[in-house]
């Protein structure tokens, strides 16, 4: 009897200690979207008044000093894109956790670009382009399709295919780019790379990507790899490692960017093919925010006074930039030219 007494009582100090904390209820409290350089306001209560000790609260993961159970941050020091929140609330010898987030948005709209088209090129209409990059007079290119992924090296002129390999049949091939004699190739879902000799085309190694959701565009800085993964984030990846070390996200004035697909950087600025937009996306890479948005929807119908383009699939895809020329050049899935192009910007 004495042993179910202790038992008896035992029971009820944990039902009254789990009641206690059940009925503090903390309502969390921010600003869900606010403009860059705007300021954002947090704070956590409970719900019916009780007294709570402490809150510490941190934005993605880092502590932040605050006064009392609020706390006021500038938007400019986190940058845009969707920021997590947690308090952790400290009341009668307990703790808890409540979460949110604040999302942070570009300041000012992005410029409209029209383009002119200065020349046009045969393409190889058997190329699922996934990747394209201009280097040493030449266009070097990855196509997808699992079964069906190449790298090659075309004559603009010709569009002629001078050298090729296969990528092996289990893999979906996406964006590549080359830094200094390799070629760096990303796969689609596999969460892995290849790295190429430049001259003979031969697979040297490979190496993961843990992070980032996919394997989709892919170009470079001086000191990174830029990479994208379908989403609205950009990775930038260790040029010696090929690891992943950091991302930004890409936002306009009133929403995120997703579907970021093959890139190039072109005069310090990130150009994106949005996929299945037809449209190129210029994002600042420092900050994420999208200054400007160039409209090829006509290059598609362009492309369908000769050929029959499947909708939504064979779409723009493939930016390359050949510097010292000052040239664009775009193209897309299975069409069957190149564009060399001009970008304007509306007035």
């Amino acid at each position: 009897m004495k042993n179910i007494s202790i038992l008896i009582t035992l029971f009820t100090t944990l039902i009254l200690a789990t009641s206690c904390e059940d009925n503090y209820k903390f309502d969390l409290k921010t600003s869900k979207k606010v403009k860059l350089n705007e300021t954002v306001s947090i704070s956590l209560s409970e719900k019916n008044n009780k007294p709570i000790n402490k809150v510490q609260f941190y934005i993605n993961g880092k502590e932040i000093a605050s006064t009392d159970n609020t706390v006021t941050v500038n938007s400019a020091d986190y940058g845009v894109g969707k920021h997590a929140i947690s308090a952790l609330a400290f009341f009668e010898g307990k703790t808890k956790k409540s979460n949110g987030f604040f999302e942070v948005l570009a300041n000012k709209p992005p410029a409209i670009y029209t383009y002119k088209i200065v020349n046009e090129y045969p393409h190889d209409t058997s190329a699922y382009t996934q990747g394209l990059e201009y280097h040493n007079g030449f266009l070097y290119e990855t196509t997808g399709r699992r079964g069906e992924s190449t790298l090659r090296k075309v004559d603009i002129k010709t569009g002629e295919v001078l050298q090729k390999v296969n990528l092996d049949k289990k893999y979906f091939g996406e964006g590549m780019t080359i830094v200094n004699d390799k070629i760096i190739w990303l796969t689609w879902e596999n969460k892995k790379g290849f790295v190429y000799d430049l001259n003979s085309f031969k697979q040297e190694k490979e190496f993961a990507y843990n992070k980032s959701k996919e394997g989709w565009g892919l170009t470079q800085d001086e000191n990174s790899l830029i990479k994208s993964d379908g989403t609205n984030k950009i990775w930038f990846l260790d040029k010696e490692t090929l690891k992943e070390k950091s991302f930004i996200q890409v936002y306009t004035h009133d929403r995120a960017v997703d579907n970021l697909n093959e890139l190039e950087l072109i005069n310090g600025k990130l150009y994106a093919n949005k996929y299945q937009q037809n449209t190129i996306i210029v994002i600042d890479p420092k900050t994420g925010i999208v200054e400007g948005l160039a409209d090829l929807r006509p290059l598609e119908k362009e492309m369908a006074k000769t050929q029959k383009l499947v909708e939504n699939d064979e779409v723009l895809n493939g930016i390359a930039y050949d510097k010292e020329n000052n040239r664009l050049f775009v193209t897309g899935k299975h069409w069957g030219k190149l564009f060399e192009i001009e970008l304007t910007k509306k007035q």
